[in-house]
């Protein structure tokens, strides 16, 4: 490891997507400002060594241990540290560190985040699935080790920026928008034969392939309703959903005296990522600056959930509670892998996770058992066992 520059260390996990790839970008923007620790990534072993190297960092680590030769030949002579596997990852985000990007995709995310904060890193929160399936844990974690959670969604940021300065108790209601996705105007019987392709083209932001799905099918947003109610411990029932196509009002808060206030802005992650990264301060960033003249109008719509699904049944895993968000996002990421292999249809997925609820919702020593992280794993696997065999007798 490094000696100590005076510099602010910090490690992005998850760096080779798209989340990943803005933090890179603001961080090579004023690289000498920074000490990079650590930078994981999955199969695009290019970008992750190129990026390595380009940023000076400490460690490089592939979750893919069979990429390991590959990253090892991609670095070899650099002076970076390699590594590989979910053990390696765990153990870079117990590495002292200033600032934690956490980008991973998916439940994998969770422990080096936990790792994160229980070294009193301030995390940068990307990651949906830590606060959906262990929310209370999460937030329990940064109390007792005095850690800064900070959230990087765009919808969160923007709520986060809304109540600064503000009494949580004068809010009465949070409304966090969505761009509708790939098929917001597509007739309601035409989605049964939506393909991969058409669900992976997003009108108005550019995203990874599964939050690209995620949005098309609002899985994203489910995850961001039961987020918004674990990060600012708000009840259910102060959450709000629009659709908003134009993708510029990321969310808004409403307060006791009736006003709105809202958070414009382009549809650039980089805004929400450099907010955290610099906090508490605002600094200069290189994204577009809105023209409202130009803009002229903005539209909302209530989300239909017929056609959104799985809306209603983040109301319904929120109002279950325990470990229900643990077994309800284990089921998407199933289903999701399912529609990407062509095993199930686009609107199968809500069922297919409906189904997984329904099935492990008596099984009340599972899902009301402590919010401890051996019960979130085991919820987590048990979710993803149901999915996998409801996944398999759908294609049969």
């Amino acid at each position: 490891m490094s000696e100590p520059t005076g510099k602010r260390r910090i490690s992005i996990f998850g760096a080779t997507g798209s989340i990943g790839q803005s933090t890179v970008d603001l961080i090579r923007r004023d690289s000498e400002a920074y000490d990079v620790v650590a930078l994981t990534g999955g199969k695009n072993i290019a970008q992750l060594a190129k990026d390595a190297v380009d940023l000076r960092a400490n460690i490089a680590i592939t979750a893919h241990e069979e990429n390991l030769d590959q990253l090892k030949d991609a670095l070899f002579g650099s002076g970076v540290e390699v590594a590989a596997g979910q053990a390696a990852i765990e153990e870079a985000a117990t590495r002292p560190c200033d600032w934690v990007m956490s980008a991973i995709v998916g439940a994998a995310g969770l422990l080096p985040g936990l790792r994160a904060l229980e070294s009193r890193a301030t995390l940068a929160l990307a990651n949906k699935e830590s606060l959906v399936t262990a929310g209370p844990l999460i937030m329990a974690t940064a109390h007792a080790h005095h850690s800064q959670i900070l959230p990087v969604d765009s919808e969160h940021s923007a709520v986060f920026q809304g109540i600064v300065g503000e009494d949580m108790d004068a809010v009465e209601r949070i409304i966090i928008t969505a761009s509708g996705g790939a098929f917001r105007d597509w007739p309601l019987e035409k989605l049964a034969t939506a393909t991969l392709a058409q669900a992976s083209a997003h009108p108005n932001w550019d995203m990874g392939q599964r939050i690209t799905i995620d949005s098309a099918s609002m899985f994203n947003k489910a995850l961001e309703v039961i987020e918004t109610k674990e990060f600012f411990q708000v009840s259910p029932d102060q959450i709000e959903v629009l659709v908003h196509p134009q993708s510029l009002v990321h969310a808004l808060v409403g307060f006791n005296d009736g006003a709105l206030m809202a958070h414009l802005g382009a549809p650039d992650m980089r805004h929400a990522i450099g907010y955290a990264l610099h906090w508490p301060e605002r600094r200069n960033l290189p994204v577009e600056r809105l023209d409202l003249a130009t803009v002229a109008k903005l539209e909302f719509r209530a989300p239909d959930e017929t056609r959104y699904p799985a809306l209603r049944l983040a109301r319904e895993v929120m109002a279950a509670g325990g470990l229900t968000g643990a077994v309800f996002n284990a089921a998407k990421e199933i289903a999701l892998d399912g529609f990407i292999a062509g095993q199930i249809g686009f609107m199968d997925m809500a069922g297919l996770v409906e189904d997984t609820l329904t099935q492990l919702d008596g099984d009340t020593s599972l899902i009301h058992a402590a919010m401890t992280l051996d019960n979130v794993l085991a919820a987590d696997q048990m979710g993803r066992e149901v999915a996998r065999r409801l996944v398999a007798t759908n294609n049969s």
